[in-house]
């Protein structure tokens, strides 16, 4: 149990999962790992959340296997700094986990929990500020997102009808408007978030399709693309850019 305050007053908490390997990153090492800017992505991604001080503390999820975590982040100590080893084998495995944990650290029902991808490593402390000022009188919580800009195109079948160079082929141009890109951090209230991730979890990819389920809304809130999700080979160049440009 935290030493933390308890009171009427809704605490914000961030949550990051960070028990994956990043098999589509084309890495030699869990993606959250590799070397961006002079240090491992993950330490950029938790620098920007301990800098926003409405985060009463940050919990970072790893997996049980995880030796690595204390070596690459030596800077993530101190009181406001928890880690869990108790990783699934889902994204959304892995939070509800750290939900739980964070229930055990003395967090109610009431406060705020911002769940953040390890692999959006441009975050800035001010988007984090937007998204707690827009949602904080919120009866259900909401997300980071921006408009969708580009043209869509779907495909045929689940991975898609291929031409004989082996890439797929358009079935359909996909109507954009009114569509969103969905970012993280989302921020969802604990005793929301956790019944919303206690079911199947099977089509849940993120904390927001969760909420949705159960009936609610969440809001969006404008975002910046820079904070993208570092993904493909090509990603690690650009954030590598994009964090020396800072």
């Amino acid at each position: 149990m935290s030493d933390f305050p308890m009171g009427v007053v809704p605490r914000c908490f961030a949550l990051v999962p960070a028990a994956g390997v990043g098999t589509r990153s084309g890495a030699d090492r869990p993606k959250q790992y590799v070397p961006l800017a002079g240090q491992a992505m993950i330490g950029h991604t938790l620098a920007a959340l301990a800098a926003v001080p409405r985060i009463e503390a940050t919990l970072v999820v790893l997996s049980a296997e995880d030796d690595q975590f204390e070596q690459e982040v030596p800077g993530f100590t101190g009181p406001r700094a928890w880690v869990a080893r108790c990783g699934g084998t889902t994204r959304a495995d892995t939070v509800a986990n750290g939900l739980q944990v964070l229930r055990e650290q003395g967090v109610l029902a009431h406060d705020w929990v911002l769940v953040h991808d390890a692999a959006r490593c441009l975050l800035r402390p001010e988007w984090v500020d937007q998204l707690i000022d827009a949602c904080d009188d919120d009866e259900v919580g909401g997300l980071l997102a921006v408009p969708v800009a580009d043209t869509l195109k779907s495909v045929e079948g689940p991975t898609g009808g291929t031409a004989p160079s082996g890439e797929p082929r358009v079935a359909a141009t996909v109507d954009r408007r009114g569509k969103w890109a969905a970012q993280t951090p989302q921020m969802f209230r604990w005793g929301l978030l956790a019944p919303a991730l206690a079911g199947d979890l099977a089509a849940v990819t993120d904390e927001a399709s969760a909420v949705e389920a159960l009936g609610h809304q969440p809001r969006l809130v404008e975002a910046s693309m820079e904070n993208f999700k570092v993904t493909w080979p090509a990603d690690f160049a650009l954030a590598e850019r994009l964090l020396r440009s800072r």
